[in-house]
């Protein structure tokens, strides 16, 4: 792996990441727009990468993070979802203050340090947003989850992700008692504006907007 990588080359190669797992080819605008930079300094950044073998890149037809890259990518990935895992369950942050702080802790190279980390925290599978950890290896374990608007009516299920780690979201399902590991029913939809009613444990029914019940991830359980 190399080493000496600086902190805005490991913020272009995580967003790539991130980008290349929807998209595939990724595009300089779409770098551009999610690191809130101009198309010009991604291009130049690319070169970079790309002569330090880190990206496949071709001009006008998008690119790839090589076989080096990813594991660069997931190492940084590892490193940040560890972190925010530390921060909720040892020191007891909040899981919507989390993610800024990791971002600054992801760039700490001590491979010691991680792995030391992984094993006080007894080696967890998912973060905090339920998002999973790769190991030390890059491998992560998926589970199998649906969208909540997916999910039929008066089917027990638990929370097991959420779509976005935006403040503003992670707030709101705060304020609403809804966090990972959270049991859920949908007792009724509305074809109006496609919001769902819903009912947690010992809570009485309320209602969530379409925009919200699409951010959240479920797994169907048995009632207990």
């Amino acid at each position: 792996m190399i080493a000496n990588l600086s902190s805005t080359e490991e913020n272009y190669i995580k967003a790539i990441y991130h980008l290349q797992q929807t998209d595939g080819n990724v595009t300089t605008n779409e770098v551009a727009d999610m690191l809130r930079t101009k198309a010009a300094s991604v291009t130049d950044m690319l070169k970079k990468l790309n002569a330090k073998n880190i990206v496949n890149y071709e001009k006008y037809q998008g690119f790839t993070l090589s076989a080096q890259g990813r594991k660069i990518a997931l190492n940084i990935v590892r490193k940040h979802r560890l972190w925010e895992y530390f921060l909720v369950e040892k020191l007891q942050f909040g899981w919507d203050e989390v993610h800024e702080v990791a971002e600054e802790l992801e760039h700490i190279s001590s491979v010691k340090l991680v792995e030391k980390l992984d094993a006080f925290l007894e080696y967890p599978k998912f973060d905090p947003h339920g998002d999973p950890i790769p190991d030390v290896n890059g491998k992560m374990v998926f589970q199998p989850q649906i969208n909540l608007t997916d999910l039929p009516l008066n089917e027990f299920a638990q929370v097991t992700a959420v779509g976005s780690q935006s403040t503003e979201l992670l707030e709101l399902l705060k304020h609403k008692k809804i966090a990972i590991g959270t049991k859920i029913i949908i007792k009724k939809k509305f074809l109006f504006d496609n919001s769902v009613e819903i009912k947690l444990q010992q809570q009485a029914a309320f209602t969530i907007s379409q925009q919200l019940a699409q951010a959240l991830f479920v797994k169907k359980i048995s009632n207990e």
